[in-house]
C-alpha cells in the first residue's frame, strides 16, 4: 500500500509524459501515480512504469470527476491532485510527508515552469511561446528543444480570493509568513495534498460545481471551514507551467466563461451563505483569521465602531532628535501606525520604499502607507509636525468627506517665530481610508502621465483645477488645540512668513512666537 497517489486527470495535455517522467525521477517515497485519461490518449505515450496506473475514459467526464475517480481507487493514506503539467523538486514527497499533519491541506512552494525553447539549426534560440512560422534569423524552420526547469522567481507562498470567491496572488501577506511552514488563505488549484479520508470525507472537487474552474478556493475554504489548515511547505518547490496569452499547445476543457462562472456562483452560495454542513466556522472567521483586502466591511468594524490608525510618512531628511520628538507625540494617540519611509525607521509597522525624495513619492508613501493599514479611518501623519492629542480625537461624519485640521501654527525654529492663518494642511487630513485609496491612485496615475505640476496642489479636493474622477467633499475641523508645523531647513516645501507672499491673501493672519500658542505653554522647553 503506497503512502502517496498523485492524481493527474489529463485530456489532451502535451506534456504529460514529461510531468510523469519528472515524478518518477524525483520522488523518494513510497508514491505511485494515477493518470486519469479524461476522454483522450495522450499524443505522447505514458512511461509504462509499476508505480503508474492509467484510467481512461471514453467519453470526458470533467476534470473534477477524473481526479475524484482517481482519488477512489487509490489505497494510499494520502492523495494529491496535480496538473499535467508540472515539475518537482528532488525528494518532494518524502518532505510533504514528513510534515503534513492529518488535518492539512499542503502544498509545495510553487514555482513557474519552462517547458522548451524554440531553436534553429542557425542557432538562434528563443524562449517558449506560439509555434514561429521561421526563424527571424535565418528563414529556416524552428523545433522544439525541452529545457524543463523550475524558473527561479517567483517563489509564490501566499493565495487569497477576493469579494467574487476569484482567486488572487497575494504577495503583500509573505511578510507574515514565518518559518518553513506558512499559512495562506487560499490556493493556486494545480497542486493540494492532503489525506484520502478527508478528501472524500469534505466531498473536495464537488462535481455539482461543473468539470472545472474555481478549484483552488473550494478545496482551501473547505479545508479551513472545517478546522483544519492550508500550509505552504518552503522546504521543498513544484513548477507549473501557466498557459500564459499566445501558446498554441491547447488547452484541455473548453474555455467557457459561463462554466467558471457556475463555479463561482456554487462557491458564492455555499459559503458566503454558510450553508456547508461540514463547516465547524462561519465563512466570516476565514475573513477575520486573514484580514484580506476587499473584504474590510467583515473584518475592520468591531461592534459596528469605525476603527481608527495612522499613516506616517517621512523622505528621512529630517533631524533625528526631532524626528524622534514628533514619534514620541504621535504615540500617544495610542492608535495602530502604518509608517512609509525612505529608510528604516522601526515606527509602527514600518514599510520601507527605495526611492528618492520628491513628490511623487511622497504620494507612493502615503498610498502604500493606505493600502497597508487596516483602520476605516486614518490619519495622515507628517514627520516634522507635533500632534496635540485632541487631533486624534476627532472622528469623520461622512464617509465620503475629506476632514482636515485647520489649527495649526507653523513655527520657525532658527528664531521661534510662529505664524497662524486659514490652512488646511495635507499633514492635518483625516478621512476613510477606501476615499483615500482612490485619489491617490488617481493622484499617481496622473503624474505618471502628465508629471508633477504645482497646479494640482497638494491638498486633496481643497481647488477644483483638476476634474478627479473620484470626488468628494471637505470640510475643516478645529480642535481647541492647534498642531504645529515645524519649519526647518531640510522642508520639501518652503514656507511663507508673509501675507505678501500669497496671491490669494489668508482670510485671518496671526503672529506670535513659540512661547505663547495655546496648548503648548512648555513648546520652546519640549524643542530644547
Amino acid at each position: 500500500m503506497p503512502d502517496l497517489s498523485i492524481v493527474i486527470p489529463a485530456r489532451n495535455e502535451m506534456w504529460l509524459n514529461h510531468t510523469v517522467e519528472d515524478i518518477l525521477h524525483n520522488s523518494e517515497a513510497d508514491t505511485e501515480i494515477i493518470v486519469a485519461l479524461d476522454g483522450q490518449w495522450p499524443v505522447d505515450p505514458i512511461p509504462v512504469h509499476p508505480k503508474v496506473k492509467v484510467l481512461f475514459f471514453p467519453e470526458s467526464i470533467g476534470q473534477r470527476a477524473a481526479t475524484n475517480r482517481g482519488v477512489r481507487i487509490s489505497d494510499a493514506k494520502y492523495v494529491m491532485k496535480l496538473d499535467a503539467h508540472c515539475a518537482f523538486d528532488k525528494g518532494f514527497d518524502r518532505i510533504l510527508l514528513e510534515d503534513i499533519k492529518d488535518d492539512w491541506t499542503i502544498v509545495p512552494l510553487m514555482r513557474n515552469l519552462h517547458v522548451f525553447d524554440w531553436v534553429c539549426k542557425c542557432g538562434h534560440r528563443q524562449y517558449q511561446g506560439p509555434t514561429p512560422d521561421k526563424c527571424p534569423k535565418c528563414g529556416d524552420k524552428m523545433e522544439k528543444d525541452i529545457v524543463w526547469r523550475a524558473k527561479p522567481s517567483p517563489k509564490s507562498t501566499a493565495y487569497r480570493f477576493d469579494k467574487t470567491l476569484h482567486f488572487q496572488y497575494w504577495g503583500e501577506y509573505k511578510t507574515k509568513q514565518k518559518g518553513d511552514l506558512v499559512e495562506t488563505m487560499s490556493l493556486q488549484g494545480s497542486c493540494f495534498m492532503m489525506r484520502r479520508d478527508r478528501y472524500l470525507d469534505l466531498n473536495i472537487c464537488d462535481e455539482t460545481w461543473g468539470s472545472w474552474g474555481n478549484q483552488g478556493t473550494e478545496v482551501s475554504v473547505k479545508s479551513h471551514l472545517s478546522g483544519g489548515k492550508v500550509i505552504v511547505d518552503k522546504r521543498t518547490w513544484y513548477a507549473h507551467l501557466f498557459r500564459t496569452q499566445g501558446l498554441d499547445f491547447g488547452f484541455p476543457y473548453p474555455q467557457s466563461g459561463r462554466a467558471v462562472e457556475k463555479a463561482r456562483k456554487c462557491s458564492r452560495d455555499l459559503f458566503l451563505n454558510d450553508k456547508w454542513d461540514k463547516a465547524i466556522h462561519p465563512f466570516s472567521w476565514l475573513i477575520k483569521k486573514f484580514e484580506p483586502p476587499d473584504w474590510e466591511h467583515v473584518w475592520k468594524k468591531p461592534n459596528g465602531n469605525p476603527t481608527k490608525g495612522i499613516v506616517y510618512y517621512t523622505d528621512n531628511h529630517l533631524n533625528m532628535k526631532l524626528a524622534k520628538l514628533v514619534r514620541r507625540y504621535i504615540q500617544k494617540s495610542e492608535l495602530p501606525i502604518t509608517s512609509v519611509t525612505l529608510k528604516p525607521t522601526g515606527f509602527g509597522k514600518n514599510i520601507v520604499l527605495k526611492e528618492e525624495r520628491g513628490y511623487r513619492t511622497m504620494f507612493k508613501q502615503i498610498l502604500k502607507g493606505l493600502e497597508e493599514a487596516k483602520e476605516d479611518i486614518i490619519f495622515l501623519a507628517e514627520h516634522d509636525v507635533l500632534y496635540h492629542p485632541s487631533h486624534f480625537e476627532f472622528t469623520p461624519k461622512d464617509e465620503n468627506t475629506f476632514y482636515y485640521n485647520g489649527n495649526y501654527w507653523i513655527v520657525r525654529l532658527t528664531d521661534g517665530f510662529a505664524i497662524h492663518y486659514d490652512v488646511s494642511p495635507l499633514s492635518g487630513l483625516v478621512a476613510y481610508r477606501e476615499p483615500l485609496i482612490k485619489h491617490f491612485k488617481e493622484r499617481l496615475e496622473l503624474i505618471d502621465q502628465k508629471g508633477f505640476g504645482y497646479y494640482m496642489g497638494f491638498e486633496p479636493m481643497t481647488h477644483k483645477r483638476i476634474k478627479w474622477k473620484n470626488w468628494y467633499d471637505f470640510e475643516i475641523f478645529n480642535p481647541e488645540f492647534p498642531n504645529i508645523d515645524l519649519a526647518h531647513e531640510g522642508n520639501l516645501t518652503k514656507k511663507r512668513w508673509s501675507q505678501k507672499k500669497f496671491i490669494r491673501k489668508p482670510k485671518f493672519w496671526e503672529e506670535g512666537n513659540i512661547n505663547n500658542i495655546k496648548g503648548w505653554d512648555n513648546l520652546s522647553k519640549i524643542l530644547n
